[in-house]
């Protein structure tokens, strides 16, 4: 796939959309998510807080955004660069893992935030739901007669089982076990938020179940062609049977 490159105008979004991010991390990080407004942030950042109001619905969202910072686009990018011959679920499962588990400045100082702020988790989980769209349409790529709808289940539901491995990982401080009347009460007294065993891991496992879906869907791909108009033969990259 490729994509044209942005004009001015989205230039100039994009790099709102960044001061915007940055002034939301380093204000929550000075003094304390709680003691940050709208309004402070989009006077750090040199905007009115109607022009805020555009790029995001909340502080929580702008916070948590140094963090995820574009994932979607990229998880969506690294499933493009991967090789045709890859297997797709092993292409979706390694994108995912990898912009996840790839940890960077902003990471150290937010993932603290967030582990301590029921708010911020719930804003961090639900950016989840922007990997959907774009991932879709790369899967439908890659697939390509196969069907726009097939593409969006896919994409939906690995949209889902990346929440439920976070959900997973963020788990209330005493929560395990506890069950909901746990976690309401962990999240009405601004309980403590612990992150939980392998973040890899538990991606990989949250995954794993829709790895037969994308076979079949691409097993029901059009075949690839090639120069002469001859299908070429689908292969697993890990020996399995050619198809």
């Amino acid at each position: 796939m490729t994509t044209p490159p942005p004009g001015l105008r989205e230039r100039k979004k994009q790099a709102t959309r960044e001061a915007l991010r940055a002034a939301a991390l380093r204000l929550a990080v000075e003094r304390g998510p709680d003691r940050v407004r709208v309004e402070d942030i989009a006077e750090a950042a040199g905007v009115s807080p109607r022009t805020y109001n555009n790029y995001f619905a909340s502080r929580e969202q702008a916070i948590v955004s140094a963090l995820t910072a574009d994932r979607e686009a990229r998880i969506a990018a690294a499933v493009a660069a991967r090789p045709a011959g890859v297997r797709l679920a092993d292409a979706v499962t390694e994108a995912v893992v990898e912009q996840y588990t790839n940890t960077g400045a902003p990471d150290h100082r937010v993932l603290p935030l967030i582990t301590t702020r029921p708010a911020l988790r719930d804003a961090f989980l639900d950016t989840t739901a922007g990997i959907e769209a774009p991932l879709a349409e790369v899967i439908a790529e890659r697939l390509g007669d196969v069907g726009e709808d097939t593409a969006r289940v896919l994409a939906a539901g690995v949209t889902a089982a990346v929440r439920i491995a976070l959900e997973g990982w963020l788990r209330p401080a005493g929560g395990a076990g506890a069950g909901e009347a746990g976690s309401a009460e962990s999240s009405a007294g601004g309980g403590l938020v612990v992150p939980s065993g392998s973040l890899p891991g538990r991606l990989r496992a949250a995954l794993a179940p829709l790895a037969p879906a994308f076979d079949a869907a691409e097993r029901n791909a059009r075949p690839r062609e090639g120069p002469a108009g001859v299908p070429v033969e689908r292969t697993r990259p890990s020996g399995g049977r050619p198809r």
